[in-house]
């Protein structure tokens, strides 16, 4: 037996509950892993809370990303071997202490990069990868506004848009935020709360605006984030941690400069497998180039796993946040 966190009825942090569950055996294509950390991400909450149906029913462990040690390896599976270290970005399972996972969902971690660090990065640096580098890719002079910059996402893709030689505009809601987002990349930053973003971004841009907005947030920022694109701009909507977007008319893209809208998600981009081992290797590259840094800013034992919630949707956690099993 080994433990998990796992959430049988839906609900606030208390729902997570930490009990002894049996990993099982691999079977054909599969692998026993040992998790030595654990990312925690936004997503985790909507699948504790019941915004995202688990995928394969209740009770759910949540958890999207993490690293650790191959122990034993199933049939088939001629790649990897015990002993080998491993990353994984999926949509739940990994607020565990051991697992079986599919193989073709498994990264090997080079030389160079630790765990922790893998653990904290898989979800959030692919997410940013596929946002920077396929949902709209980004080059040399182009201006994107990024929204919550000092979550675990924005800090990595603030030094990556910064890496690919764009102008890089953030918002925050704390001074001590808007610090830590400076210190990642962000050319300028917003402070939402004290401050119309909106005219900022005109501001700063000399009305030119921006080629793209980047917003996890959702409710809180829409549709005043489509006033911070320029004509035939894209608007790419891939969280909602304030609530839902509410319905629009589609008329609205025009009304407000023939703009593009996309609601994408890292598991359609890296369905399958060549696209999740290039996105994995792109992420690797720029972080073992110094070009990105992966810093922990917050560290919980698994069985705080409820803490470390009420802190994430208390805006108390700053970048990347990991839970030791």
């Amino acid at each position: 037996m080994s433990k998990a966190i796992r959430v049988h009825v839906h609900g606030g942090p208390d729902a997570l509950v930490y009990e002894d569950v049996d990993p099982g055996r691999p079977g054909r294509g599969e692998v026993l892993v040992r998790h030595t950390a654990i990312g925690l991400n936004f997503i985790d909450v909507y699948f504790r809370s019941g915004l995202y149906p688990a995928p394969a029913g209740m009770p759910v462990t949540p958890g999207g990303e993490a690293a650790g040690v191959v122990l034993e390896v199933g049939e088939g599976v001629d790649w990897l071997r015990a002993g080998d270290r491993v990353a994984y970005a999926v949509p739940t399972g990994a607020y565990c202490e051991r697992r079986v996972i599919a193989a073709d969902k498994l990264v090997e971690v080079p030389d160079g990069i630790g765990d922790e660090q893998a653990a904290a990065m898989m979800l959030k640096g692919m997410t940013a990868e596929y946002l920077l580098l396929r949902t709209f890719k980004v080059k040399p002079g182009d201006t994107i506004l990024y929204h919550a910059a000092a979550g675990g996402v924005g800090l990595i893709l603030g030094q990556w848009a910064k890496h690919l030689g764009a102008t890089v505009i953030g918002t925050v809601g704390s001074a001590e935020k808007a610090e830590i987002a400076r210190a990642h990349g962000f050319d300028h930053v917003v402070n939402y709360r004290d401050q119309d973003f909106v005219a900022e971004v005109a501001a700063i841009t000399g009305g030119r605006k921006c080629d793209v907005v980047y917003d996890s947030v959702g409710n809180d920022t829409f549709p005043a984030s489509l006033d911070c694109l320029k004509p035939m701009g894209t608007f790419v909507s891939f969280g909602q941690s304030s609530g839902p977007i509410p319905p629009f008319s589609i008329s609205l893209l025009a009304q407000k400069g023939s703009l593009y809208a996309t609601r994408p998600t890292i598991f359609a981009y890296n369905a399958r497998r060549e696209d999740l081992v290039r996105s994995a290797e792109a992420l690797f590259d720029v972080v073992l180039k110094g070009a990105v840094e992966i810093r922990i800013n917050q560290r919980y034992a698994l069985r705080d796993a409820a803490q470390a919630h009420a802190d994430l949707e208390g805006r108390k956690t700053t970048g990347a946040t990991v839970l030791i099993p």
